[in-house]
């Protein structure tokens, strides 16, 4: 234990505190006196807290023992309290220890070295509790700031639900709109991945709903690829193709942008007249 124990000893009579000095004198217990239950009190406001254990005559004139620990418990509740009583009153005994929340009678006149285990056993119950009673009010607060980040994720995870719902629905509006072009559109990220192929785009190569996420290979055939190839080289083409029975005007791009992502845009007109749509 690191902090300086306290022992307040508080009885009518001065011999007996004399007495439990004696015992007392070549442990490091810092021994504090008292002649009534009104100056214990006193000396307990005084060092707010830091006495660890009180032990108290049973009988005094004026404030009794019993009155004293129960006023004592209420300032102190963590503090360990010990009657000693020349009286083997029962009911005295039961009434001291329901009333003062009594750890243990010790008897007058004591032995000294059982008193010395007593209080040592007292000492090491009392740091015992407080050491408990530190964990539990730790877990409370680990608690309380596990709900706090429960909560504060939970806000977190409405906001970017509301966010996702409301980019799904953008995202569902831009394919509605893509879909209703009379143009194919297609749109192949660097990684050769399919990103965007609507409605028409699909009617046109003759291709299965679908196809977005697959790869670029799986997909097209030799015609489509060979133009991706070269719009990634050459950034740019406007190129007219017999695809799936159609005459078939493509123009391509190869975008970039700020943010640092590219990728390719094909698009694919089937109403050709004699120059081209795209001349």
């Amino acid at each position: 234990m690191n902090e300086q124990v306290k022992i307040l000893c508080v009885d009518d009579e001065r011999n007996v505190l004399r007495a439990l000095q004696r015992v007392f004198m070549d442990s490091d217990y810092e021994i504090l006196t008292a002649e009534s239950g009104e100056e214990g009190l006193e000396i307990l406001k005084e060092n707010q807290g830091t006495i660890q254990l009180i032990i108290s005559d049973y009988r005094m004139p004026g404030m009794n023992g019993v009155d004293f620990l129960k006023e004592a418990y209420r300032i102190y509740p963590d503090t360990i309290r010990i009657v000693l009583s020349g009286y083997a009153d029962i009911a005295s005994m039961v009434e001291a220890i329901n009333e003062g929340h009594i750890y243990k009678f010790i008897p007058k006149p004591w032995n000294d070295e059982e008193l010395k285990v007593t209080i040592s056993t007292a000492l090491d119950h009392y740091f015992t509790q407080i050491k408990n009673k530190q964990l539990t009010e730790e877990l409370e607060k680990k608690n309380k700031e596990l709900q706090q980040i429960n909560e504060h994720l939970e806000r977190l995870v409405e906001e970017r639900t509301a966010d996702l719902r409301m980019r799904n629905r953008i995202l569902m509006a831009a394919q509605n709109i893509l879909d209703s072009l009379p143009i194919g559109v297609i749109g192949v990220d660097p990684d050769g991945l399919i990103v965007q192929c609507n409605s028409k785009a699909t009617e046109i190569l003759g291709l299965d709903e679908g196809v977005i996420g697959l790869h670029k290979d799986e997909v097209f055939d030799e015609n489509i690829r060979s133009l991706i190839e070269r719009l990634n080289a050459d950034g740019k083409l406007s190129e007219t193709l017999s695809l799936n029975g159609h005459r078939v005007f493509i123009r391509g791009v190869h975008m970039r942008y700020d943010t640092g992502q590219e990728g390719d845009i094909l698009v694919l007109d089937t109403e050709v007249n004699g120059n081209g749509r795209g001349d």
